[in-house]
């Protein structure tokens, strides 16, 4: 669906909103209880119907892409989403996307659009930790910062941002850290790319590693299979034996700490490596970075280092790295020194 156009609104940025469903188009029988609410059950034109002002700042063209829960999100919405979001930023008719999303997996499908999506056209991603029918629910104003960002000329450019409680915050940085604060989302360590408020757009810094155009990845690919598994007091190496003889083409382990491992798992993810699958070093922590340990430890071991990416992300780039062809180990660390 496209909206009608005023003389006055031809004037107007033209933004394509995606919507995938959600929280943000989530619906409960009780606005003071939201804990028995359904994701993605309301569709696109209700949601920007709830938003005041929304003509004044952008022509708005909508699609419903998809409707689910985003902890159901799938590699073939992923690289049907990248897809379309290519598409539209590629006609001149478009000057930019808005994409809404489920909470829970936003920062994964941020992160997969901020390495695949080819234009420097500013995509942003927003979504809401109440839902639509909920006292003081926080979509409508989400997704008004969104279009005001996405319309306001500063964020082509700058990668996949994520307008969310009026913070904006670079795809690769972005996490979830609350499961209910309206504030769920933060950059850890980095911090918030800038603010959006009551119509004005303000950065006060940018993203540097290389991000949408300048990558080699692209959105249609083949997801290769690749797990996460984690380190603890008492950990065995069933989960690694298991996903080895499954079949699996790469594991990331989030390791305690600056990214350390149980000598058992450490010795299952060896034998892993010795076999041709790929591990990633990462941590559970949820901020600060894990260090590449240089000969002593991830060279002899045969791991990389995920640098500043979680578990999740960092399983993101070794899907998208090994999708291209890049399985050895010098080259891989190369790709997470780079992205």
């Amino acid at each position: 669906m496209t909206t009608s156009a005023t003389p006055q609104a031809a004037a107007l940025p033209r933004i394509a909103v995606l919507a995938t469903g959600g929280t943000i188009a989530g619906s409960a029988p009780d606005a003071a209880n939201t804990a028995g609410y359904q994701a993605g059950v309301i569709g696109v034109a209700q949601l920007l119907a709830a938003v005041p002002g929304l003509d004044s700042v952008a022509q708005i063209h909508a699609e419903q892409v998809a409707s689910v829960d985003s902890k159901d999100m799938s590699f073939a919405l992923w690289s049907t989403l990248a897809q379309r979001v290519n598409e539209l930023l590629a006609s001149d008719d478009i000057d930019g996307v808005v994409i809404t999303h489920g909470t829970d997996t936003l920062e994964e499908t941020a992160y997969v659009l901020h390495l695949t999506v080819k234009s420097a056209k500013p995509v942003i991603l927003t979504a809401a930790m109440r839902p639509a029918s909920a006292l003081s629910a926080d979509g409508p104003l989400n997704l008004l910062n969104a279009v005001t960002l996405a319309a306001s000329g500063q964020a082509g450019g700058q990668g996949v941002l994520v307008a969310f409680n009026n913070r904006i915050h670079c795809a690769r940085d972005v996490a979830k850290i609350s499961t209910y604060a309206v504030d769920a989302f933060q950059s850890p360590e980095i911090g918030a790319l800038g603010w959006v408020q009551d119509g004005r757009v303000e950065f006060q810094r940018r993203a540097l590693r290389p991000h949408t155009v300048d990558t080699p990845f692209g959105a249609a690919i083949q997801w290769p299979q690749v797990e996460i598994v984690t380190s603890y007091a008492g950990v065995s190496r069933l989960a690694v034996d298991a996903l080895v003889s499954a079949g699996v083409r790469g594991i990331v382990v989030a390791g305690t700490g600056n990214g350390s491992i149980h000598a058992t798992l450490q010795q299952a993810l060896s034998d892993a490596v010795a076999k041709g699958i790929p591990v990633v070093r990462a941590s559970r922590v949820g901020s600060g970075h894990v260090m590449h340990n240089g000969a002593a430890k991830d060279d002899a071991l045969g791991f990389v280092s995920a640098g500043t990416l979680s578990p999740f992300k960092a399983r993101v780039l070794l899907m998208l790295a090994l999708a291209t062809g890049t399985s050895e180990k010098a080259e891989l660390q190369r790709v997470f020194d780079t992205y």
